[in-house]
């Protein structure tokens, strides 16, 4: 992958489209190597190592066109001499979905449909690789990445708890946004309901 990593990012997964995608290519080249050397004989060599160009460009742009997908995000790359990225961050992601033809399950290609927050739109990656790997991959790294939200929310509160604590007179508001978030963090299955009580009542008793 061509694209920087940022901090703390870990690859999950790299995938490309089947080789399926490369038949055509081959199959024209051969078709066009047999008919010039068996019309234009001594010519057609030159002919053939020239079409040898179309099967290599498709092959180079083949194996630039990828799908990673990290523990913060999914980054689509194509391209050998010109260059395409998108980046679609998980916590965008609304929905994933993939499909299969009887030939797409028999050898192993697929859709991928991605569904993303307004502003990004609908993106279908065509001619998948194992699409329900890469589909439940994403899945996967949506759970792990709004548990690691969840744990972060619920270490803040613990820090808000021991600074509120500590204060000689907390304000009303402060203990009324903290008592907020600590709801939020019960509604999002971040604690259980016998933990809010308790952390309710402490904030309560400051």
């Amino acid at each position: 992958m061509r694209t920087s990593l940022k901090k703390d990012e870990e690859i999950l997964l790299i995938i490309r489209q089947h080789w399926i995608k490369l038949v055509l290519p081959i199959f024209v080249w051969l078709l066009v190597s047999v008919l010039s050397i068996w019309l234009l004989q001594t010519t057609g060599l030159i002919v053939t190592l020239i079409a040898a160009l179309y099967p290599m460009y498709e092959y180079l742009n083949w194996k630039n066109n990828l799908w990673c997908v990290t523990n913060i995000r999914v980054v689509d790359e194509s391209g050998f001499f010109s260059r395409y990225s998108k980046e679609s961050p998980l916590d965008k992601i609304n929905n994933v979905e993939y499909d299969q033809s009887i030939w797409g399950r028999l050898m192993g290609y697929g859709n991928v449909e991605i569904q993303t927050a307004a502003e990004l739109g609908e993106t279908t990656y065509e001619l998948i690789h194992q699409p329900k790997l890469l589909k439940d991959t994403i899945t996967h790294a949506q759970e792990e990445y709004k548990k690691s939200g969840i744990m972060s929310q619920a270490a803040h509160l613990a820090r808000a708890i021991a600074d509120t604590s500590a204060a000689m007179a907390p304000s009303q508001q402060l203990v009324a946004d903290e008592l907020a978030k600590l709801f939020e963090l019960l509604q999002k299955g971040g604690i259980t309901q016998e933990e809010y009580v308790q952390l309710k009542n402490r904030f309560l008793k400051i």
